[in-house]
């Protein structure tokens, strides 16, 4: 999820769960959402190298990163590129710019082996929240991009779509049978979705139990999961006992009533964050993935669409600096961490290992650690703002009820703070100089389930990457003398 706060609002939904598998069969072919919104992103030859590891054969990104469409090249990896939303309204105006786009992030790129074989016009335009932000630009630019895909010869290989936010369609009764599209957007899904099934085209949807379940309290928890610890709801004699066949069987039902019956779809976005809220760990997060996984093999699909899911994970690796405005979850949905390295046990049923593989010649700096001083009191005056702009520049998603680190005590979550802003300014001398209540320590201060991490070495690879640390460190400098 990127930063969406809507939520398909579904009731019927109830859940099977089938246990994890030691051996699972073969699923269509899943694939996994790369996003690059980290401080320190692993080089992009070591993330591709980590997606054939793993066998993931197909990826989506949200934009089209230079260095990570080169590093996929001759890899075989299937690949969506994304035009994020902040750029509809020059590819809606502009011809031209259509036309410029799709030669420089695909013309270019497939003729150097990149198995392009979408592009992804926006990411969630129509989300309820963005009150109709995009409504008028999202159409104009999927129609120019489609030409320009056309005129570059590449209209049969590269198809369009536009990945929508499960809140595009709506049930009124509580049942998949009564699904339609969103009222107020109806006009607009008929349009769009029109021009992709003239097209060949998919529809891209992001299904998130768990944003249900973390903005309504009331939501039923075993719901979202695979477990069959829900009882079934009936729809018209067709049961359900799981959300994500619900929701899904609710986007078919609205396709069907207004006239797209054989319409593929694609699911761009499933997956359950670690860390950052009481519902986000490791253990939730197994139990939703590998329930999943188990789910969609064997290529049954849903109740009222038979036949295999087309899938990708969210996300491969978690992302230091994401949005937080839809909760600290945000920056925890990968499958694995910051450094390429597993969280759980998951079974992806696409290589002999029946376990997720680590990335390989991973460098990582000093083991060291910055913390608050024995000696420093924690009625300092200084204590305060320096959390605050430690956390600011950092990143504490990890403190709080609930998560990985909420058993801290009061020293203990001061000294992740200061640690975080230290090994994000890549352990800099001047990141662990909080006025007379911090120190250098080389002894691992982590506890139980709070990981007090080590930052991996920089990445250099990507445009301006070499300043990033040094403006970051100026940033925090500037803000400290402003508190």
């Amino acid at each position: 999820m990127r930063i969406s706060m809507g939520f398909f609002q579904l009731w019927l939904i109830s859940l099977v769960t089938i246990p994890f598998l030691c051996s699972l069969e073969s699923v269509n072919g899943i694939g996994a959402n790369w996003g690059t919104q980290s401080s320190h992103p692993l080089p992009p030859e070591t993330v591709v190298k980590l997606l054939t590891d793993n066998g993931i054969q197909k990826v989506k990104l949200f934009d089209a990163d230079y260095g990570a469409l080169k590093a996929l090249g001759k890899s075989g990896i299937e690949v969506m590129v994304g035009i994020p939303n902040d750029m509809l309204a020059t590819m809606a105006s502009s011809m031209k710019a259509a036309e410029k786009w799709v030669s420089k992030n695909v013309s270019d790129h497939i003729n150097n082996n990149v198995n392009i074989r979408y592009v992804a016009v926006g990411n969630e335009p129509f989300l309820s929240t963005y009150n109709g932000t995009f409504l008028k630009t999202t159409f104009p630019a999927l129609q120019n991009i489609q030409a320009a895909l056309i005129k570059a010869g590449l209209g049969p290989k590269v198809k369009v779509t536009v990945p929508q936010n499960a809140d595009v369609y709506e049930s009124s009764t509580g049942v998949p049978s009564s699904g339609d599209f969103r009222t107020d957007i109806h006009d607009f899904m008929i349009q769009l979705t029109k021009f992709l099934n003239d097209n060949g085209s998919p529809f891209t949807v992001n299904i998130y139990p768990f944003i249900s379940l973390y903005i309504d309290s009331n939501f039923p928890v075993e719901y979202a999961f695979f477990d069959g610890n829900a009882a079934p709801v009936n729809d018209g004699g067709t049961t359900y006992t799981n959300m994500f066949d619900a929701n899904y069987d609710t986007l078919v039902w609205a396709l069907q009533k207004n006239g797209f019956t054989n319409m593929g779809i694609i699911v761009g976005e499933i997956g359950w964050p670690s860390d950052g809220d009481r519902n986000a760990n490791n253990q939730l997060a197994q139990r939703f993935m590998q329930g999943f996984m188990s789910h969609i093999a064997g290529n049954k699909g849903t109740p009222l669409r038979t036949g295999p899911i087309d899938a990708y994970l969210f996300s491969l690796i978690d992302e230091d600096e994401k949005s937080i405005q839809p909760g600290n979850f945000e920056r925890h949905w990968g499958v694995f961490s910051y450094d390429g390295q597993p969280k759980y046990a998951l079974n992806l049923g696409m290589n002999n290992a029946g376990a997720l593989i680590p990335a390989t010649g991973v460098k990582y700096l000093q083991k060291k650690w910055c913390v608050m001083k024995d000696s420093a009191r924690l009625d300092d005056p200084s204590i305060a703002q320096s959390v605050s702009y430690a956390c600011a520049l950092g990143d504490c998603t990890s403190l709080g009820y609930g998560t990985s680190c909420g058993d801290l005590d009061e020293r203990g979550n001061i000294s992740y703070a200061f640690n975080s802003y230290y090994q994000k300014n890549d352990q800099a001398d001047e990141a662990c100089k909080f006025p007379n209540v911090s120190t250098i320590t080389k002894e691992d201060p982590s506890k139980g389930t709070c990981q007090f991490n080590i930052m991996i070495e920089p990445y250099y690879g990507g445009a301006n990457r070499s300043f990033q640390s040094i403006w970051s460190l100026l940033l925090g400098l500037v803000m400290f003398l402003l508190l």
